[in-house]
């Protein structure tokens, strides 16, 4: 069944650089609205190794970006309905799923030595500041590809490729080589990222997003005499009241963000995946 699933892929790219493809081992951090689509991609394309590390479960306010997030997976954890997703579209493929958050206390556990390539879709300044640090100390046959700002955009056609250090116009670039720059620290080589050019709008519309004790979610946590009434809301049938659900997290920012736009991403950052084990040149 496989065979027959990429004969199209083999049709365009031949069968040594299929076989190629097939052999290649992924690891992605974050599967938000970047790194689920990608890991899509990536399956459909012919990947059948792929690690996908995420902490968190899904919530409804994550149904407008990203791939597995439906009202049928809410309260779900993201890797186990990713992978549940990704196995029916190749059910040879390897999925190894990893219910945890990267930080500097826990990325040695994840043997980055051991894959072809490496996809940074996390949002977190400071764990993302140190995943690159170890990732581009690794051995310079591992690929680094590293996802910059995709929320407050809605111009499709807007999105790059670059060097990390001629990327323009993106505001979490610009952090993260402050950041750099402040510790005197910096990364071992170059690595590519995927941006967008577009100037980042305003939000316009009213925080309605997890972590502001107003979850629209239907299977969150009736509200008990743990929570204080101020995180409550009123319009789930019936007057249920609501309380934010376990695993919402508390971020300092919420932006708002568009599948077209994280979607091109995490496209972006498969082909050029893809494009490099054919080329081995191309990023």
């Amino acid at each position: 069944m496989e065979r027959g699933m990429q004969c199209r892929t083999e049709l365009l790219l031949g069968e040594d650089n299929l076989n190629r493809i097939q052999q290649a081992k992924v690891l992605i951090f974050g599967l938000g609205g970047v790194g689920s689509w990608c890991a899509e991609c990536l399956v459909r394309s012919g990947i059948r190794d792929i690690t996908i590390v995420d902490s968190d479960r899904i919530c409804i306010t994550n149904c407008n970006r990203q791939l597995m997030a439906t009202p049928k997976t809410l309260g779900q954890v993201k890797v186990e309905a990713l992978r549940d997703r990704l196995l029916e579209i190749n059910p040879d493929a390897n999925i190894v799923c990893l219910q945890k958050i990267y930080e500097a206390e826990t990325a040695d556990s994840f043997h980055m030595e051991e894959y072809d390539f490496i996809v940074d879709a996390i949002d977190s300044l400071k764990d993302k500041v140190d995943l690159i640090l170890r990732a581009t100390a690794l051995p310079k046959h591992i690929t680094f590809i590293s996802s910059m700002g995709a929320a407050l955009r809605r111009d499709p056609f807007m999105v790059r490729k670059a060097e990390f250090w001629k990327v323009k116009g993106d505001p979490l670039a610009r952090a993260i080589r402050n950041k750099f720059k402040r510790l005197k620290v910096f990364p071992s080589r170059k690595f590519q990222c995927v941006y967008s050019e577009e100037t980042p709008m305003q939000n316009m519309g009213v925080n309605k997003a997890c972590g502001t004790g107003a979850c629209y979610c239907p299977k969150a946590k009736l509200l008990s005499g743990e929570r204080g009434t101020d995180t409550a809301i009123y319009d789930a049938p019936g007057d249920q009241r609501l309380a934010e659900h376990e695993w919402c997290s508390v971020k300092a920012q919420i932006n708002g963000s568009l599948c077209h736009i994280t979607a091109t991403f995490g496209m972006a950052i498969a082909g050029m995946i893809i494009n490099h084990i054919i080329d081995n040149n191309s990023l």
